[in-house]
């Protein structure tokens, strides 16, 4: 509904995609980074129209889905999380993908905007367990292109698979590139 929208403010602002997502996938991890703007959010909602890839969900915490906008993210897609609770979330989201014939979910694996020295693993996990491949997926702000890389199904070698992953990122400037990987 809003896509010629969305295709208009990418031409007028010089923004564009390279890559594709797998369409001919039902179940999948879209891991976008790095995360270091709210417009990351925006440019996601953007991108998930243009790509033709609504039924993309994500997780957002769980402050986000109270009063006066909660009815906001959970209409665009959100799932709300509480990061603080003791709880097995990378299960819980592995029950949400078992659930569904088809279901693909957008997260960032920093888990917030702030600097961080490494990815958190829980996103690795979950596609693990739901035997869901990853795809990178980042916003280069200093390019203005949205980047979509090669699906993946994690291995036995985490080392390996999370090295991959940042060799991806390794070339993409986020919104604020001192809170960048």
């Amino acid at each position: 509904m809003l896509r010629p929208l969305y295709l208009l403010i990418f031409k007028l602002t010089g923004w564009k995609t390279e890559g594709e997502f797998p369409h001919h996938l039902k179940k999948y991890i879209i891991a976008v980074a790095p995360h270091t703007s709210n417009w990351d959010f925006v440019f996601g909602i953007m991108t998930r129209s243009i790509m033709k890839i609504q039924t993309a969900k994500f997780l957002g915490k769980d402050n986000l889905f109270k009063p006066p906008f909660g009815w906001f993210f959970r209409a665009v897609g959100g799932y709300p999380v509480n990061r603080f609770k003791n709880s097995d979330m990378v299960q819980q989201v592995v029950d949400i993908f078992n659930d569904h014939e088809k279901f693909i979910l957008g997260l960032a694996p920093e888990g917030t905007r702030k600097k961080i020295e490494k990815l958190r693993t829980g996103f690795y996990y979950i596609a693990k367990k739901a035997n869901v491949p990853i795809v990178p997926c980042g916003f280069d702000y200093a390019k203005k292109i949205i980047i979509v890389g090669v699906p993946f199904y994690p291995t036995d070698n985490f080392k390996s698979d999370i090295d991959s992953l940042l060799k991806f990122y390794q070339s993409i400037t986020g919104k604020n590139p001192s809170l960048g990987l």
